[in-house]
């Protein structure tokens, strides 16, 4: 890659909207700079990537957010991602989200309101589905809640549990994942107040919270997270917008600070990021301020792997924007930006890779 500092990051976009599908960039060490080094446009709509690895080497995964719906492997060595072989198909309409876990690979499938299961072979590629575990149900909002829409399909800091968020039914349902058979088995449904439409969550470093982003009302509900049951008990919920906000707004992605005492939020159309306090007792959430995102439509929000800066997918403006965190307030400040046309999310490899 050249300079041996530089890291390396990837970034999912949408294909049809005029994205170059996966795109590889390096990491400045120093600034936090992105550029771009490859892409790989061999599978459709690429909205959301993630990294394993395979004997050491690391192997990267996305969904084809497709009507058919697919995932793809590609081998990311090079400047370029390289497709390892041909998209698996997932058995679900729409899968917006994926993780790999246990030697699988999970997709959180939008249209079909399912989560599908497919094992990783020991050359890194998916391998047909062996399960498919189909929610139920319905919400109040006649237009985004007829059925259920798995959204975020995640493991919880303990291993033991796959949470699955499904904004149709406002609902977090927890699974057990069987490897030798492949398949999920239902263990408990989380329910959130009517009408919330959950979108994703992310885990106190602490893993004892989880905090459940609303992409419908525009809150955050606070989680208790039990790992020896694995039971998710809604506590509280707070407000990620100011009360005077203009427009609707749409939560894309929640992201908790490394020590465990803020968390931010992306907000599509107030195209904002919030900052969130998180008081010592992991429930109290307060909204501090909001800063602009630094294009339109953030579709994901992730920090890079020191725990310095913020990256933000805004999605409508084609770019993928980064900020400097306050070290004392974790206020994000506007650094830099990369052209990103439809870009979709950023996912960090590890050092090395």
């Amino acid at each position: 890659m050249g300079d041996s500092r530089a890291g390396r990051a990837f970034i999912g976009s949408f294909t049809s909207a005029g994205g170059g599908g996966v795109v590889a960039v390096s990491v400045d060490a120093e600034t936090g700079a992105l550029t771009r080094t490859g892409a790989g446009d061999a599978v459709a709509d690429p909205s959301y990537l993630a990294l394993g690895e395979q004997d050491g080497t690391p192997v990267l995964y996305a969904v084809s957010e497709t009507a058919e719906g697919a995932v793809a492997a590609f081998d990311v060595r090079g400047p370029e991602p390289r497709p390892l072989g041909a998209r698996v198909p997932v058995c679900g309409a729409g899968p917006t989200h994926l993780a790999v876990v246990g030697g699988h690979l999970l997709t959180a499938n939008y249209g079909s309101g399912s989560v599908s299961v497919l094992p990783i072979g020991d050359d890194g590629m998916p391998g047909a589905v062996t399960g498919v575990l189909q929610y139920e149900g319905s919400g109040p909002d006649p237009d985004r809640q007829r059925g259920p829409h798995a959204h975020q399909v995640v493991p919880d800091p303990s291993g033991r549990w796959v949470l699955g968020v499904d904004l149709g039914t406002d609902t977090v349902r927890i699974a057990v994942l069987d490897p030798g058979a492949g398949e999920l088995v239902p263990h408990h449904e989380a329910a959130l107040r009517p009408g919330t439409g959950p979108r994703h969550l992310a885990f106190h470093p602490a893993g004892s919270h989880a905090y459940v982003l609303n992409e419908l009302v525009s809150t955050l509900t606070v989680c208790r997270w039990d790992a020896e049951t694995g039971i998710l008990e809604p506590v509280g919920e707070a407000a990620v917008l100011p009360e005077d906000a203009a427009g609707p707004s749409y939560p894309s992605e929640v992201v908790v600070a490394p020590a465990g005492d803020r968390l931010w939020v992306a907000n599509r159309g107030h195209d904002s990021i919030s900052v969130l306090t998180l008081g010592p007792d992991r429930e109290r959430v307060e909204l501090v301020t909001t800063v602009p995102c630094g294009g339109h439509w953030p579709r994901d929000l992730v920090l890079d792997p020191g725990g310095r800066r913020l990256y933000a997918a805004n999605e409508r403006s084609g770019d993928v924007t980064w900020f400097d965190l306050d070290p004392e307030t974790g206020v994000p400040r506007r650094a830099g930006s990369l052209p990103a046309p439809a870009a979709s999310c950023v996912v960090f490899a590890p050092a090395g890779t």
